[in-house]
């Protein structure tokens, strides 16, 4: 039953997907995607380097952060924690890539430095979040059966904080793929070389085709990551 739901979930989607591929090609025209085909490309490619390094670092940072928080001696101390992770979501994110270009420069890297801290609170957060909504009775069950700190927070507490944590690299990941357009401003690849070039020439079809090409890449993504969770997870489907 799980699992004929799921197909039919899965089937919706890519259903969804590609009649929303198919709107796009015939609102902007077919002649001005072949025209753009390797901008598309090659833009693609940039943009989707610029999400992976960024969401790679969120991760290695932020759910061992998360972890530690969680643990009971420093939960009265993580709120106030928490907000060093806040500091790329209290700025805007333009604020955010002129304070990394000037530290670090033009070009990818303060780009994937000024996405890695717009990605990061959600990773911690819900890493966290899920990690102290275990129930109280599993943790007494498994040191009650000799497990180490380390056995139950592998063998336990991750794979039931697990849902919780996937949706906050969902929400990081929305995040980032729709901030990364902005690191055109500061001299990296992305589709901004579509979208603010169309503003400025007041070019509809290119700026129209940048923000579509990024909105399809956040939608693609996020079925991505919906599906490795019903993999890992499937009895919280």
């Amino acid at each position: 039953m799980q699992t004929a739901s799921l197909a039919k979930r899965t089937f919706l989607a890519v259903a969804g997907l590609l009649i929303a591929v198919g709107l796009l090609v015939w609102g902007i025209g077919i002649d001005v995607i072949k025209t753009r085909q390797e901008d598309l490309l090659y833009l693609g490619k940039q943009h989707l380097w610029l999400v992976f390094s960024s969401m790679a670092l969120a991760l290695l940072v932020g759910i061992p952060s998360g972890i530690a928080l969680s643990r009971p001696a420093a939960r009265r101390w993580a709120e106030y924690v928490m907000q060093i992770f806040n500091v790329g979501n209290t700025l805007p994110p333009l604020a955010v890539l002129a304070l990394a270009m000037v530290i670090i420069g033009i070009g990818d890297k303060p780009a994937v430095v000024a996405l890695f801290l717009a990605s990061l609170l959600p990773v911690v957060r819900n890493t966290y979040a899920g990690l102290c909504a275990v129930p109280g009775s599993l943790i007494e069950a498994a040191n009650g059966i000799g497990m180490t700190k380390r056995q139950r927070l592998l063998q336990v507490e991750l794979p039931n904080a697990w849902p919780v944590i996937l949706s906050g690299v969902r929400i990081a990941t929305a995040i980032n793929v729709g901030t990364a357009p902005l690191a055109f401003l500061i001299g990296a690849s992305s589709y901004g070389e579509l979208i603010f070039p169309g503003i400025y020439l007041n070019d509809f079809p290119t700026l129209i085709l940048g923000a579509s090409a990024t909105a399809l890449f956040a939608l693609i993504l996020d079925m991505a990551l919906a599906a490795l969770g019903h993999l890992l997870s499937p009895h919280t489907a």
